[in-house]
């Protein structure tokens, strides 16, 4: 009796995906995003020590800000585990460093490999394909840096001239652009689908209430961890309801 044994076949493709030339082509980018955020970081807290801020209140917003980072870094983290699975390694982890949006790139790298007539996770994607799905996800996201690069030292000009040169109008304006950046990315997902609806709601329930019991009991570390736990939840219960109901529109 003979038997046989089905061995998994990996694309040709991948071989280049994640070979060590690639690896080290991605590496200076990274590099350069983390120099960036170094930079930054160096220059804000100069900056505030100018403002009158003390080490205390800028070790405050420090902390604040690397817990609120929690939650969308397990968003990223999920699906650059998808995006390695078709593009490979390197370029996930580089595309993912400077954009950060799934949403973006695997649309993208589907158009560049559709142009070949093939689809995602087809076994015969060939090395023209692949470096055209590449090259996709790097054009297209070049708008965005560009639009960022140009527009936004004009920015503050622009918020001063709609307060009219009115101080207080323009803590008032600059939290309403913030309500409406997060609104406008969560009309897309409340529609999307029962999780979708389910995580935000969830999400915003969680925070509406750490907010209020940091007011009532006047605790600082839950008004600082209250963006980071209201996003877990928001995901852990995307995530129950996806595994138990599934989406019912």
């Amino acid at each position: 009796m003979v038997g046989y044994q089905t061995i998994a076949t990996v694309p040709i493709y991948m071989d280049i995906a994640n070979s060590t030339w690639l690896w080290l082509a991605t590496v200076p980018v990274v590099l350069v995003v983390l120099l960036q955020a170094g930079l930054f970081l160096q220059r804000a807290w100069k900056n505030g020590n100018e403002m009158g801020l003390s080490d205390e209140q800028l070790k405050t917003g420090l902390k604040t800000g690397v817990i609120s980072a929690i939650g969308p870094a397990v968003a990223v983290l999920a699906g650059m585990l998808a995006l390695i699975a078709t593009v490979g390694g390197p370029v996930a982890w580089m595309r993912l460093s400077v954009i950060g949006s799934v949403a973006f790139e695997l649309p993208a790298a589907e158009l560049g490999v559709s142009q070949f007539g093939y689809s995602l996770g087809d076994d015969g994607i060939s090395e023209q394909a692949y470096a055209t799905a590449v090259w996709s996800m790097t054009l297209g996201g070049t708008g965005w840096l560009l639009v960022s690069a140009l527009g936004t030292p004009h920015m503050e000009k622009v918020r001063q001239r709609i307060g009219g040169g009115k101080e207080k109008l323009i803590p008032i304006i600059s939290s309403a652009a913030m309500l409406g950046a997060f609104a406008y990315f969560l009309t897309g997902e409340v529609t999307a689908g029962t999780p979708e609806t389910g995580s935000v709601a969830a999400g915003g329930l969680a925070m509406l209430g750490l907010l209020q019991v940091a007011d009532k009991k006047d605790v600082q570390w839950i008004r600082e961890w209250a963006l980071g736990i209201a996003m877990v939840v928001g995901l852990a219960v995307g995530i129950i309801i996806q595994l138990s109901i599934g989406s019912l529109w």
